[in-house]
């Protein structure tokens, strides 16, 4: 089992979640963090610290968000999708796109 990072990220890439990672697993793009599943070792740290609730357990996963499993092992493998370790800023957006969703059509790969 993994985590999987949902589209509640998306345009916003809060980084809340990097500090308490025991085992770097989440990857940077340009407006969305993934979770690379095969770094990932399900210890659920990361939940809580999200302030959008981006991040489930991949058996809690909402039924609209269960595509981006897949999509977060592919982001994860991405040629420029780095892994990241420390916090940033969110995205200067961040504020008034945290609560939308359907945002997939936003990601930026």
């Amino acid at each position: 089992m993994t985590h999987v990072v949902t589209e509640s990220c998306i345009r916003c890439k809060y980084t809340d979640c990097i500090d308490v990672c025991p085992v770097d697993c989440f990857v940077e793009g340009p407006n969305f963090l993934a979770i690379d599943p095969d770094a990932c070792i399900d210890c659920a740290v990361c939940i809580p610290e999200c302030p959008v609730n981006a991040i489930y357990a991949e058996e809690d996963l909402p039924a609209d968000q269960r595509h981006m499993t897949a999509l977060n092992a592919e982001l994860s493998r991405l040629p420029g999708w780095k892994v990241i370790t420390k916090r940033k800023d969110p995205l200067p957006e961040a504020p008034e796109w945290k609560d939308r969703t359907g945002k997939l059509a936003q990601l930026q790969r």
